[in-house]
């Protein structure tokens, strides 16, 4: 097996604590030899955990590129909004590109990435995680099988988990849709591509609600400060206060904007960070819940809900064919197949999942290294740029159908628009 080599653009949580431990658990395979990220402690972190080269570690993704090529892969984990420049150069420089989602919050550059991993003849891998998960692709095994019939309509949930909603989409990263992506690309591209890919046909049409219903100044507790630790009145009844929350059952989650995880760290960060802004007093602009209807070339139909006061952060999915019907919930890790003529039901019960994402993180980086290595000999990728590019397309389409109160999306027709920007 050849051992590969990479270069990391984005030492942040999803690059360095998603992907870039793969090499470290399978130093036969894969070795990190370069990371650039403009936070110093970041940076240096998983240069020090990589054994990296002092002259290999960047402050920008523009230095890391210049010159000449010096891994196989670039894995590519900025922002949302910065994927373009690197994702680019990457790949005309010669390397295979895996790519965290979503590729980006413009259609047209979206569009601009495919085509250009197919012009220059390279990789171009979307991290769409769920499709390399036991749960999801035993799913798509029993369709493929027939043991369901033909697909006739999918109800899929994303359970976003109350305080992860409060964590990511209203003080952290994605809060705000102008800063990184809509919620419908940012967090549910997963699901637009999980629907394309078991149903395994275009989608036709789209119409979306959803809306910031909870999370805004309007429903602040009376007398609540800017911040959590100046002193809310609300302290012992609202769920989201920061204090309570990362210097208790949270403190992995506040890993996440400190590299000082002790409690003086953590409310050092709280008194300096967004993360200690009050929910109801932050610049947030993401919608907390949303539904998608689709519609879909032969008749199928699709519900999408994603919501983000849950209980418990999962995805829950009802698929119902002309034969059966299959049931699952990826927190349960089992998949529920019952037989319409014989009225039998059987439940397959997957292992535990090892690692993020139902152990989706680890999988696709193993896939997409046998993939850079089979290259030229006709392997697809799971998750391509050309295969991603139509889900995310879906996406879109949802959150301009939502800004227009709910009205029906051609795709085709939304897609020619899009094209046309681009001329």
């Amino acid at each position: 097996m050849k051992k590969l080599s990479a270069v990391l653009i984005g030492a942040g949580d999803r690059g360095a604590r998603a992907y870039a431990p793969f090499a470290l658990k399978n130093p036969h395979e894969l070795k990190i030899v370069a990371v650039a990220d403009p936070n110093a402690d970041r940076r240096h972190k998983v240069m020090k955990e990589h054994e990296i080269a002092a002259d290999n570690g960047y402050e920008s993704w523009e230095a890391l590129l210049e010159g000449n090529q010096k891994a196989d892969i670039a894995i590519i984990c900025t922002m949302d909004r910065m994927h373009l420049g690197p994702t680019i150069a990457a790949l005309k420089a010669g390397y295979h590109v895996l790519l965290e989602k979503p590729m980006s919050p413009d259609p047209l550059e979206c569009i601009e990435m495919e085509r250009t991993a197919r012009e220059h003849n390279r990789l171009l891998t979307i991290c769409h995680v769920l499709r390399y998960t036991e749960f999801w692709s035993n799913v798509k095994k029993i369709i493929e099988t027939g043991q369901i019939g033909e697909v006739v309509s999918v109800q899929l949930n994303e359970n976003v988990e109350f305080m992860h909603m409060s964590h990511s989409f209203v003080r952290g990263n994605w809060k705000n849709k102008e800063q990184s992506s809509p919620m419908i690309l940012q967090k549910s591209c997963h699901d637009m591509d999980i629907l394309s890919w078991i149903i395994d046909k275009p989608c036709l049409r789209v119409s979306s609600y959803g809306s910031l219903m909870h999370f805004n100044e309007s429903n602040a507790p009376l007398g609540a400060p800017e911040r959590c630790l100046d002193g809310c009145p609300a302290e012992n009844d609202c769920p989201f206060h920061a204090g309570r929350y990362y210097l208790g059952e949270g403190k992995g989650w506040a890993r996440k904007f400190t590299e000082d995880h002790t409690n003086e760290g953590i409310i050092s960060a709280l008194e300096t960070t967004d993360y200690g802004k009050c929910v109801y007093r932050s610049d947030n602009n993401v919608v907390d819940h949303q539904v998608v209807n689709m519609e879909f070339e032969g008749g199928a139909t699709a519900t999408f809900s994603m919501c983000g006061f849950t209980r418990e952060q999962t995805r829950i999915v009802q698929i119902m064919g002309t034969k059966g019907e299959i049931r699952g919930n990826m927190d349960d890790n089992s998949i529920s197949l019952f037989n319409f003529l014989t009225k039998h039901e059987s439940i397959l019960r997957l292992s535990e999942p090892v690692g993020g994402h139902g152990g989706g993180d680890a999988k696709i980086v193993r896939s997409f290294l046998n993939e850079v290595r089979s290259y030229g000999e006709g392997v697809a990728s799971l998750s391509s740029a050309s295969v991603s590019l139509r889900s995310h397309l879906m996406a879109f389409a949802a959150e301009e159908s939502r800004m227009h109160k709910g009205k029906s999306i051609e795709l085709d027709e939304f897609y020619r628009e899009i094209a046309l920007t681009r001329v």
